[in-house]
């Protein structure tokens, strides 16, 4: 494992470029999580407010 990480950072130290290449597919990946964030809060959010249960003005008395 130790050995992997090395050879990762001695990539990216001798191929600047590849890195750089591949920091639009960084950026798609992580717009694409903010976007299943979004629909997924969204989704929740109209769930409680179609299933929350209504206080009756009888309960306040």
């Amino acid at each position: 494992m130790l050995q992997n990480l090395f050879i990762s950072f001695m990539a990216i130290a001798f191929n600047p470029g590849a890195f750089i290449d591949n920091l639009y597919y960084m950026g798609v990946g992580m717009l694409a999580i903010i976007f299943v964030m979004g629909v997924l809060i969204g989704i929740t959010t109209l769930l409680n407010k179609f299933f929350s249960r209504k206080k009756n003005d009888k309960d306040d008395k």
